[in-house]
């Protein structure tokens, strides 16, 4: 397999209804909003369902969340020592940068694809590895409306030995949610990154498809199935390295609207979508899953 030859552009469309796309820890866990209202969810977010869609198509993953990890390593630093490839240029005579950072993009997809700094001790080696695919902080094209509710968890979690009939105390928390929004996310892949670590037009086909399936085996309380949907993925592919037009104008030329006779939306079919042709650079649209 050839590195990738050509820029790419994207874009995902995606609602979300009555979930929580993506918490914020430092502001009780509600739905992250910008100073002007509007709701965002973090490439940070975006880029760990997109590592995990790429697990469940069976690709080598170097940064697993632990619920959802495929082999018996608890951190990123045990993943590394297990890899004879990797540590082969980690240590003495042997070490080199290099042929380190090589061995790891080989090694995992998500390092040839989103990067990854590795500076352990106990190694001779210190590198960082940047990625060819970015990822824009995905940010809803209206104001949010979130929804708070108090709950309440009333299960006897320890039996006391004291007092086994009794009932243990109930504990109190919130839950939040968002009631409608529409978001949108940008993304591109720089050739010349995919040219250091060997990133593939196959690489580049296999981050469509995870975009595409994004929310796909993602289910948990904060998010039932069917809550977060992707509706569309705009792809642009260049027909040069460096492409045709930058990558702000390729995002630009997706335009999405209210329709005139909304006020208040409600569903993705509330927006038009309208995608401006540049000169000599098509768009390919895929649905959502």
């Amino acid at each position: 397999m050839s590195t990738l030859d050509r820029k790419i552009d994207f874009a995902v469309v995606l609602s979300v209804r009555n979930a929580n796309p993506n918490g914020d820890p430092l502001n009780g866990n509600r739905p992250r909003q910008n100073y002007d209202g509007l709701g965002e969810i973090s490439d940070v977010c975006i880029k760990r369902k997109i590592r995990n869609r790429l697990l469940d198509m069976g690709e080598s993953i170097l940064v697993q969340s632990d619920e959802k990890r495929t082999d018996a390593h608890r951190s990123i630093k045990d993943r590394v020592d297990a890899n004879e490839l990797v540590q082969e240029h980690a240590k003495g005579k042997k070490a080199n940068k290099e042929l380190y950072a090589d061995a790891a993009c080989q090694s995992w997809m998500d390092v040839r694809s989103f990067g990854q700094v590795f500076a352990f001790s106990g190694t001779d080696v210190s590198v960082g590895i940047r990625g060819p695919v970015s990822i824009h902080t995905a940010v809803s094209l209206n104001r949010i409306d979130i929804t708070s509710m108090q709950i309440t968890k009333s299960v006897n979690s320890v039996t006391t030995a004291k007092d086994p009939d009794k009932k243990g105390s109930d504990t109190m928390g919130m839950k939040h949610r968002v009631d409608f929004g529409l978001y949108v996310f940008y993304g591109s892949i720089n050739t010349q990154l995919a040219e250091k670590t060997g990133f593939t037009y196959e690489d580049a086909e296999k981050i469509r498809e995870s975009l595409r399936t994004l929310f796909e085996n993602d289910t948990s309380s904060a998010r039932p199935d069917g809550s977060m949907e992707v509706h569309q993925l705009y792809w642009w592919e260049h027909n040069s390295k460096l492409g045709q037009y930058s990558s702000a104008k390729v995002h630009r030329s997706l335009q999405i609207a209210l329709k005139p006779d909304v006020l208040e939306p409600k569903s993705y079919e509330d927006y038009e979508y309208t995608v401006v042709q540049l000169e000599g650079l098509a768009v390919q649209q895929y649905e959502g899953l």
